[in-house]
């Protein structure tokens, strides 16, 4: 196969290829084994041999492969010059017409530090293990800071261990302010913004302790924490729209299908679970245990190959109802949209794995949410011990005052919180039925709306109980 070739190749080709390539010593092939990464029609990364060696393979193609290929060359070589570790580039080429290519290395058994993170990520806040792998993160940064280089495009997956030693990996978002210098206090803290901004909040307050670990690599400057602080909230703010947009187009994430008969979502992971599921929703709801069936929406809990689902039907009632609902948005693409948000923030909530709208002509008809099954006790049942004593388990209810602390720091109203929709897993409180939740643009619409869902989660008990008057002292409010 020529170079050119893989731009029609789209995500998965057929595996493994031989592709032409030529370098100084003349033209080879390069049999391509496997793939880590595609961008279909742009960019290929996979792992192969060339010339009797395993190497990690970059291929560029498309109208913007001369431009990729400068960009990966060049940090590349910035890496390498600056004397920090990184992947030893073994040739590389770049043909007009054709595309280029970056051969590296080959790091057998290396593992990246998202993997190694997320081996970790469930345990208590800042447990060894995290530290472990965030301290060596931050270690490596500062080195390369310290030599007036950053990672345009920083996260854990650009870091690999291999052998004792931790590698410094695409060059493409390799910038330089100075070489051989230490950056600017102001790179250097929106650099630390974006690394930070993709960990999970309840970090937050152990920031200053994992800065320990940069400043013994590179002491030249002071970090104020709120200056550091106001990076990381501008840079999540940026991802977890950049999140939602992705949710909703094709992408490495999710794969999306729009057309005049219908729009449909599911996270790209899925997509061979799901598609079964969307097929036969309608016989699954029946054949599943109901919660909720008839009127707007149909609610049931099914098993597929021995996973447990949820599976949400959006019905359309009558003419009058469709009349309502055909032009905007349906509440399944609203709910499958918050709960990513949801799941961005942090906020426990059933995975969403897949949507489905149904269009005639291109107006909206019945949709389709499938999430994962919240397996545990809702807030009603935990609670219906202490409705007469007010003493609910500690744990219980700090989680519960965590949870709207959560919602008032992002400004998210739910919209209904009755008892039914707050499940106890996994040590907090999980919602559901996200069908009204709002994110608001300004403190006064929130206000309002989180005054509403705290007044209907504290019906769901008697005014007069004890378990009323010990929630509304201990759970947040906003001030006047």
């Amino acid at each position: 196969m020529r170079l050119s070739e893989l731009k029609d190749a789209g995500r998965s080709p057929d595996l493994p290829l031989n592709i032409s390539l030529a370098d100084a010593a003349g033209s080879a092939e390069l049999q391509l084994l496997s793939l880590l990464r595609v961008l279909p029609g742009q960019r290929y990364v996979g792992a192969g041999i060339w010339r009797g060696k395993p190497v990690l393979a970059k291929l560029l193609v498309g109208s913007s492969a001369a431009r990729h290929f400068q960009r990966e060359l060049e940090g590349a070589r910035l890496l390498a010059a600056q004397g920090l570790t990184t992947p030893l580039l073994l040739a590389d080429g770049l043909r007009e017409g054709e595309g280029g290519w970056l051969l590296f290395e080959f790091l057998e058994n290396a593992v990246s530090l998202a993997d190694a993170w997320a081996e970790v990520e469930a345990l208590p806040p800042l447990a060894d293990e995290q530290h472990l792998v965030l301290g060596e993160a931050l270690t490596a940064v500062a080195q390369m800071h310290a030599k007036g280089l950053w990672q345009d495009d920083l996260h854990l997956d650009n870091l690999l261990r291999h052998n004792g030693q931790l590698y410094l990996i695409d060059g493409a978002g390799i910038k330089a302010e100075t070489l051989g210098q230490p950056l600017s206090r102001q790179q250097v803290l929106q650099n630390l913004g974006v690394l930070f901004a993709q960990l999970p909040k309840r970090l937050e307050p152990f920031i200053e302790e994992l800065l320990v670990h940069y400043l013994l690599a590179n002491a030249e400057h002071a970090l104020p924490l709120e200056a550091l602080q106001k990076q990381i909230d501008k840079v999540r703010s940026w991802r977890l729209k950049d999140y939602l947009d992705k949710a909703g187009r094709e992408c490495t994430l999710f794969s999306v299908e729009r057309g005049a008969s219908g729009l449909r979502s599911i996270r790209r992971n899925e997509v061979v679970a799901m598609l079964p599921v969307l097929e036969q929703a309608d016989t699954l709801i029946d054949q599943g245990h109901l919660y909720k069936t008839g009127g707007a929406a149909s609610v049931a809990k099914v098993e597929v190959n021995g996973r447990p689902l949820v599976l949400k039907r959006y019905n359309i009632k009558n003419t009058a109802h469709w009349f309502k609902r055909f032009w905007r948005p349906s509440r399944a693409w609203h709910s499958w949209i918050e709960g990513h948000r949801l799941e961005f923030l942090g906020i426990a909530t059933p995975k969403p794995l897949a949507v489905q709208e149904l269009r005639f002509m291109g107006l909206r008809s019945r949709a389709y949410l499938v999430t994962e099954y919240a397996d545990g006790p809702d807030l009603l049942a935990c609670f219906a011990p202490y409705v007469e004593s007010g003493e609910v388990p500690e744990e219980q209810l700090q989680a519960l005052q965590h949870l709207l602390a959560q919602l008032i720091h992002e400004r998210i109203s739910h919209g209904d919180m009755k008892g039914h929709n707050l499940f106890w897993q996994d040590g907090q409180w999980s919602l559901i039925d996200l069908d009204a939740m709002c994110h608001h643009a300004t403190q006064m619409s929130f206000a309002q709306a989180f005054a509403r869902d705290r007044a209907r989660l504290l019906r769901n008990w008697p005014a007069g109980s004890a378990l009323y008057k010990r929630l509304d002292e201990c759970l947040p409010k906003l001030a006047d």
